[in-house]
């Protein structure tokens, strides 16, 4: 997957939804995730309102999108 097909994956991540990503076997979710709008640097940036995770897509195996708040 490249850099745009994951951007486009996580157009749905609006504050209200949580991704669980996994890289290289391992899992990392983000709750209440928003994707950052593409910047200069054309990293593909998810943010929880307090940090934000730079996500390297070639590596990305899956990402699992949550409904309603966290991933359970």
């Amino acid at each position: 997957m490249n850099a745009d097909q994951l951007r486009q994956a996580l157009r749905e991540l609006n504050g209200e939804r949580s991704a669980t990503f996994v890289i290289d076997g391992h899992e990392l979710t983000v709750n209440t995730a928003m994707l950052v709008p593409d910047e200069p640097d054309h990293l593909v940036k998810v943010t929880d309102g307090q940090s934000i995770f730079i996500i390297e897509s070639e590596r990305v195996a899956w990402v699992r999108i949550g409904l309603n708040g966290q991933v359970k």
